[in-house]
């Protein structure tokens, strides 16, 4: 009794299964991945600065979040003490109770001072010539006026 095995052969060709006519030409050209590559740098060039400017929008936001946030700490600061710190006080004493004020109740914020966005302080002047403080920041440049990310975003 004879066991017939049909012989097996093991192509090492890139692909066995395409006519040998087509297996030379399975790959990319190089001006196929050039055109490809362009279309990509178009892509990118068009939805690169959409998506930077939203950065930015994005920091104006979160600054004037945060000048709420603090304008709502000074608020509960006054009415525990019955003024707003001074100006050389200043927002530290949110945190840390100053020597000279026993009513103080603090600390009225939940974590450290923050900076604006751009890891700088935010000013503060008590009493302010927009109200009974103001409270800013100077925006991307860190310099009084500008426009758009450089502008200063201000509590009045």
């Amino acid at each position: 009794m004879s066991i017939f095995m049909p012989r097996t052969t093991v192509s090492t060709s890139p692909a066995p299964h395409l006519p040998r006519k087509l297996r030379r030409n399975a790959g990319f050209t190089l001006l196929e991945l050039l055109v490809v590559m362009v279309i990509i740098g178009l892509l990118a060039g068009y939805v690169g600065p959409k998506y930077f400017a939203q950065i930015g929008k994005s920091e104006v936001k979160t600054a004037k979040a945060q000048i709420d946030a603090l304008g709502k700490a000074l608020d509960q600061y006054r009415l525990d003490t019955g003024h707003y710190p001074a100006t050389e006080q200043g927002l530290q004493a949110l945190n840390i109770a100053p020597a000279d004020e026993p009513n103080w109740q603090g600390p009225y914020l939940q974590k450290t001072l923050p900076q604006d966005p751009w890891s700088k302080p935010y000013q503060y002047v008590s009493p302010g010539e927009h109200g009974d403080y103001d409270l800013w920041s100077f925006g991307k440049d860190g310099q009084p006026g500008g426009t758009a990310e450089s502008a200063d975003i201000v509590s009045w």
